[in-house]
């Protein structure tokens, strides 16, 4: 599970075994993981977090979306 990002207490990851499916992103925090998709910003799964912290969690997908886009394709080679 490849960090590509640190934010504050935040820690964006992608998993291995995801490799079929859509772009997308798992954010961490203490024992909470979001997913988002990348292609079109969107929240998957809310994983413990409220809805307050995942607008600002989405912010920072939005704000990093093409370099964690990249390191996507970078990791997973499509």
């Amino acid at each position: 599970m490849p960090t590509v990002l640190r934010i504050g207490p935040y820690r964006f990851f992608f998993v291995a075994l995801d490799y079929p499916e859509p772009p997308h992103v798992h954010v961490r925090r203490e024992n909470m993981v979001a997913k988002f998709w990348l292609d079109t910003l969107v929240l998957q799964r809310a994983g413990g977090f409220n809805r307050t912290e995942l607008n600002r969690i989405a912010e920072m997908v939005s704000e990093n979306r093409e370099y964690l886009l990249e390191r996507w394709h970078e990791f997973f080679g499509h």
